[in-house]
């Protein structure tokens, strides 16, 4: 059997001595460490987070070049570089995993020898002679404790205002849509999963459609959550040492231009920005609650969908796939599980996040130690957020159906539209008829015309099941 080629590696330098780097790699010695260091999950944090580092990086260089603690030429070239990492174009060369050091120091280092490599390359055509160090230049005035938290807060605002936050408002859109068509039609209500008064079917959804309207607003607070409260300028500790004094709120102003609908905000106090995650917890605590949001509505619908012919039957589901592999003709309620499913991963991100956020499992002194599972925790549940409230759409929401005669054959048979009645006749008497009327399988009317209890004019009047749904 022929061995594999060996790689071909070249020699690197870092403070600890030489490492061997593949020949090929924009990074240098210190990332080759921690790859070597941490084989844990063998999968790197998600490129969102190395796309902030280079808006993050760009920024920082920007803020030195005004401020003259970097040449101009030189600053240029590292914002270049950044800007290239920030698109996306070398995600390949950021291998770190996840389960690292946890301040993300080895993924800043892993930035800065990148975007020095690229800008060096772009300088040496004109200068041969010419090297950016990645501590010195591409790092000046920053440290991964307050470089790592920044890139979480710019990848989790970007995140919820690009994808989850647009996602939610076009599933708003659908349910308010459902509601305005369905707002005609008139079902039996439940409770505690047992027959109660009638509701039109648009009221349902439009119940639906304000839980999403509220949890739209829950993204938005979530991302104020992260862009008002952003660390750099703290550096080591949080006091600030070895960088300029404007050097922060300058960064934060450059990074606004990423996107016209954030709006970063220096950190009040940087010891709180950088010792503690509580902005992560209260954030992922909105998207935990828009999470049972969207299970409560997907399980309702299931519910409501259930049969074809030995359940509920209210709402006709769309057939999208086969769903059993010995019973024929099967078909099941697969996106409301998709949904369910998601909300169970984003509650327990939601553990993740709180634990990496308390004091003897992250958080302790002057520095959190869990934020990359903190942040890979939380860009997933935004992500699977996002993308279950699209395909809901899609897949269900678009061809939903009620199925009108269904609602009405429940309708006449229940016996909780008696409730009506009560103000004329009395609960107690009410209550007797409804006993009566299950035991003899009638109807309300039937029965309460059977006893001449009212004229017939008057009981249709209050036993007008539309009317039932609207106060007054």
């Amino acid at each position: 059997m022929t061995a594999a080629p060996a790689e071909k590696t070249r020699i690197e330098k870092d403070s600890m001595g030489e490492m061997p780097v593949p020949a090929d790699a924009l990074y240098g010695a210190s990332t080759a460490r921690a790859v070597a260091n941490f084989p844990i999950a063998n999968r790197p944090l998600p490129p969102a987070v190395i796309h902030a580092f280079g808006h993050l990086k760009a920024a920082c260089a920007q803020a030195n070049k005004d401020l003259g603690k970097l040449p101009g030429e030189l600053a240029d070239a590292i914002i270049a570089a950044s800007d290239e990492v920030a698109q996306g174009k070398h995600d390949a060369h950021f291998p770190v995993d996840i389960y690292q050091t946890g301040s993300g120091t080895s993924t800043n280092m892993n930035a800065n020898e990148v975007i020095a490599n690229l800008a060096t390359s772009r300088l040496r055509l004109s200068d041969p002679d010419a090297s950016v160090h990645p501590n010195d230049h591409v790092n000046m005035g920053q440290s991964s404790n307050d470089t790592f938290p920044t890139a979480m807060h710019i990848a989790a605002a970007l995140a919820l205002d690009q994808a989850l936050i647009p996602a939610l408002r076009g599933l708003h859109a659908s349910l308010s849509q459902l509601g305005d068509e369905w707002d005609s039609i008139v079902k039996i209500g439940r409770t505690h999963l047992m027959d109660a008064t009638p509701i039109r079917v648009g009221q349902l959804f439009a119940g639906y459609a304000r839980q999403i309207d509220l949890a739209s607003q829950a993204g938005d607070m979530a991302k104020k959550c992260m862009a008002y409260n952003m660390p750099i300028g703290g550096t080591a500790v949080g006091t600030g040492i070895n960088t300029h004094p404007e050097f922060a709120k300058r960064v934060c102003e450059q990074l606004c231009g990423i996107s016209r609908t954030v709006e970063f905000l220096e950190a009040v106090d940087h010891c709180e920005a950088q010792a503690a995650k509580d902005s992560f917890v209260s954030a992922h605590g909105h998207l935990k609650t828009i999470a049972v949001s969207l299970s409560k509505i997907a399980n309702d619908i299931r519910h409501l969908g259930s049969g074809p012919r030995c359940g509920i039957g209210e709402l006709n589901l769309p057939a999208i796939q086969p769903g059993s592999s010995i019973m024929p003709g099967k078909v099941n309620p697969v996106m409301c599980e998709s949904v369910m499913q998601v909300a169970c991963r984003v509650i327990g991100n939601d553990a993740t996040v709180t634990m990496a956020g308390m004091g003897g499992v992250g958080s302790l002194f002057e520095l959190n130690v869990a934020m990359p599972v903190m942040i890979d925790a939380f860009l997933e549940s935004v992500s699977l957020l996002a993308n279950v409230s699209n395909v809901f759409i899609d897949k269900l929401l678009v061809d939903l159906e009620v199925n009108e005669a269904r609602c009405t054959e429940l309708l006449e048979s229940s016996l909780m539209t008696i409730t009506a009645l009560a103000p004329e006749i009395g609960y107690d008497k009410c209550s007797a008829l409804a006993k009566q009327a299950h035991k003899e399988g009638k109807t309300i009317k039937q029965i309460v015309s059977e006893q001449n209890l009212m004229p017939a004019e008057r009981l249709d009047e209050l036993m007008d099941y539309d009317s039932m749904t609207r106060p007054g």
